[in-house]
């Protein structure tokens, strides 16, 4: 071969290597980054009438999980070679489960509150410009071992005192005790309802869970130049309607 042909060969290789390296820069190192807004009900407007909201003994009851509802995990990981965080965010709409409220009036108490997550539908929805975020989910999927343990699921341990103020429309915040489990692994954890509005027909949820990978024996995803935060963030946005 030619001294000619070599240096044209390499010229080539160089050329390929260039671009490589120019598509990784844009996916790791850029700002090219975005993060949807975590689960949340829209913030009531001041002053509006909450009339449409049902007395207390229209409450109690039995209620269940709503079309629309869903579910999201949300980890930080950093790209190698930044120290800039990026938030990447899975959610999935496969949510099922239930609410009980008991009591009357002003006194009312929520019992099994209950929701589970599908996670053979979690799908990736932050966006990283040049590159098929969806790519995630494969990772994510096998981390969780979703192909024998396709749900995530929260279950109330005791009743929880609704707050003053549910009855008329007004957004409320609770804490809720209860046992989550993913990959096969049951632990007790506190979700922080921290929207909880009675509107119309229907109740409507929004919070969050705050636990740890290794809190349920699960390995973090591994991509090259990305390292994974153990620390996740589990959301929901839930819609109970009367049963």
């Amino acid at each position: 071969m030619s001294r000619r042909l070599l240096l044209a060969g390499a010229a080539a290789l160089a050329l390929v290597v260039l671009a490589a390296g120019a598509a990784g820069y844009t996916y790791f190192f850029s700002g090219l980054r975005t993060t949807p807004k975590p689960l949340a009900l829209a913030t009531p407007t001041p002053g509006a009438s909450a009339s449409a909201a049902p007395a207390g003994s229209d409450v109690a009851g039995s209620w269940k999980v709503a079309s629309g509802s869903q579910a999201e995990w949300r980890v930080t990981e950093v790209f190698a070679g930044t120290s800039l965080p990026h938030q990447a965010v899975g959610r999935t709409s496969g949510v099922t489960g239930s609410l009980t409220v008991e009591g009357s009036g002003a006194s009312l108490s929520a019992t099994n509150f209950s929701f589970t997550a599908d996670l053979s539908q979690l799908a990736s929805v932050d966006q990283v410009i040049g590159r098929d975020v969806s790519q995630r989910d494969q990772l994510v999927r096998r981390a969780l071992s979703v192909s024998s343990n396709p749900d995530a699921t929260f279950q109330s341990s005791q009743a929880v005192t609704l707050p003053a103020g549910f009855t008329d429309g007004q957004q409320v915040q609770l804490t809720v005790p209860g046992r989550l489990t993913i990959h096969g692994v049951t632990r007790d954890v506190s979700v922080t309802v921290t929207q909880l509005q009675l509107s119309g027909s229907q109740v409507q949820a929004a919070g969050t869970i705050q636990t740890t990978m290794s809190t349920f024996n699960i390995q973090p995803p591994s991509a090259p130049f990305v390292t994974v935060d153990q620390n996740v963030t589990i959301g929901f946005l839930i819609t109970f309607a009367k049963a």
